[in-house]
């Protein structure tokens, strides 16, 4: 089958992360390839009528990901995690995750408390570390077909366009994250208004929350939509956000600040972004870390000068991936975040949209 292969190179890792988005994309360690599609007992095939470009891929692609996490993926790989397949005629949300279950393994501590997402187990088993996407043994979904368990397959409801479908697991992982959040604080304040971002608006006004949102929106089109899903207001920028609702302190060239939001969700997964969510979390609030900024400098004071609590979302149980694909219905307009839907053969201009970009790997 054609496929998307990912082939680690070091001397393109660092020059990726050296030139960030200015590095070629022709030059980046993937090219598109016929590989074969392998057979698994207990595993389904599954025909992949979208998947995403999610900013992690991006990450791994720029020389972005952290080396600590490098042990729990497999590689070379077709990458592609967020993935809207076919079985039979039926559209399905695949759930990636390979854990104790997926691997022939009796359930670890985690996976008996059904946190699957924190399996302990990634790394071991009958199959090569990481889940599918960045996994030796399957191959994810920037390919024509991927291999999953039917456990991991969730219908999508009747109705629900495959552009909003396709967001189900980023959905589930957002999901996942304002659950922390609980009791919900009176305002909360989203940092970054790419896809996570505007995904945790959408779902926070789904979900019920009836405080305030603020969001922070770098383009003029992301305020836009920001509102349109349900924002109160909406920042230009992080420094904008902080002087509205902060008092500035300064001594000799050094400056600080006093109050700021009870609940900062940050989406933009850089370490700017990181580095802005704990100035702007006020004393006593949380940080939520939907991006993933990986190895960055940041002053951690406010872990004890300002007792702001972190937590982080990176996948999800089983539980919540099922919520995400029940909520779709109710989502309506979240399929506006596509830029555009790829043939594989086109991967360099997918990598270079603005906004969602997908692959439909099956071309009619």
């Amino acid at each position: 089958m054609k496929a998307l292969l990912y082939t680690p190179s070091l001397p393109r890792f660092f020059a990726a992360r050296a030139l960030g988005k200015r590095f070629p994309k022709g030059l980046l360690p993937l090219r598109l390839a016929e590989v074969p599609l392998p057979e698994r007992e207990g595993f389904l095939r599954v025909r992949v009528r979208l998947s995403g470009v999610c900013g992690s891929d991006l990450a791994l692609l720029h020389g972005k990901s952290p080396p600590s996490i490098s042990p729990f993926f497999s590689f070379p790989a077709v990458l592609g995690h967020e993935i809207l397949g076919e079985v039979e005629g039926s559209l399905v949300a695949v759930n990636p995750l390979l854990a104790c279950a997926d691997r022939g393994l009796a359930p670890c501590p985690a996976c008996q408390r059904g946190e699957e997402g924190l399996c302990q187990n990634v790394a071991e088993g009958a199959l090569a570390p990481g889940m599918l996407g960045y996994n030796r043994d399957l191959p994810g979904g920037w390919g024509e077909w991927i291999l999953a368990r039917p456990e991991r397959l969730y219908p999508i409801p009747e109705g629900v366009p495959e552009g909003r479908a396709v967001l189900a697991e980023p959905l589930a992982v957002v999901l996942r994250g304002l659950g922390k959040l609980h009791p919900w604080p009176e305002e909360i304040l989203v940092l970054g208004m790419g896809t996570l971002g505007l995904l945790a608006v959408r779902l926070l006004r789904a979900l019920g929350f009836s405080g305030k949102v603020h969001a922070v929106a770098k383009y003029p089109d992301q305020a836009e939509r920001a509102l349109a899903f349900g924002a109160d207001r909406v920042y230009g920028s992080a420094k904008e956000a902080l002087e509205d609702r902060a008092r500035r302190y300064r001594y000799l060239l050094f400056e600080g600040y006093r109050g700021g939001y009870e609940a900062v969700v940050e989406a933009s997964g850089s370490g700017a972004g990181f580095r802005q969510a704990l100035t702007l979390a006020q004393e006593g609030g949380r940080v939520l870390l939907l991006g993933a900024p990986g190895l960055e400098w940041a002053d951690l004071s406010p872990f004890w000068f300002k007792e702001v609590a972190l937590s982080g979302s990176y996948t999800y149980t089983r539980e919540e991936f099922a919520q995400a694909v029940a909520l779709l219905p109710e989502l309506g307009g979240l399929e506006r975040l596509v830029a555009g839907a790829f043939p594989l053969e086109a991967w360099r201009e997918a990598l270079k949209a603005q906004g969602k970009a997908l692959f439909r790997p099956n071309v009619a």
